[in-house]
């Protein structure tokens, strides 16, 4: 019996040993601050974005004058009259809005800036990480500059289909 446990131990510690998983970690931010290109980059964007913040506001402005004069001219206008300021003043702000989607949306061109001008620095980063892991033979990278984000991992470690079969998937 004693024999049986001494083999189970020296298995399972030669085990342990043998697939010992290698971590390690980056602060992107850190790093980005470190690249020139970025922060050239991040300046063009910042321009852009207070160029377009700039050309909203003043849209804002005119629907907001246009507004003010409509309240004060209410009294004296017909209601086919009032209609059609009111309708004016809508489709000025609703212009107003659809440019602030065009430049600031989810696909506007701040975003398609960035796409264009960070996209490739942060490829580069993500390049050099993958070969950092292969050269020192790192499982998992993880950046700490954030919550912990996984970067790189060895695709041999994913038990993700084994918890589904566990799961009954």
């Amino acid at each position: 019996m004693k024999k049986l446990l001494l083999l189970f131990i020296f298995i399972y510690v030669n085990l342990t040993t043998t697939f010992a998983q290698k971590f390690a970690y980056v602060d992107t931010d850190y790093i980005l601050n470190k690249i020139p290109e970025f922060k050239q980059a991040q300046d063009k964007l910042d321009n852009f974005s207070a160029d377009w913040q700039a050309e909203i506001e003043s849209k804002y402005v005119a629907v907001e004058k246009m507004y003010r004069a409509y309240q004060q001219e209410k009294v004296l206008l017909t209601e086919n009259m009032k209609s059609k300021r009111e309708e004016a003043i809508i489709t000025k702000e609703t212009a107003a809005k659809n440019l602030q989607q065009k430049y600031f949306g989810p696909e506007g061109q701040l975003f398609t800036k960035r796409q264009e001008l960070i996209t490739p620095i942060q490829d580069k980063i993500q390049n050099a990480i993958k070969e950092l892991a292969k050269a020192n033979k790192y499982q998992i990278v993880f950046d700490s500059s954030s919550d912990l984000i996984m970067l790189h991992k060895d695709n041999n470690l994913d038990q993700s289909d084994k918890v589904l079969d566990l799961m009954g998937y």
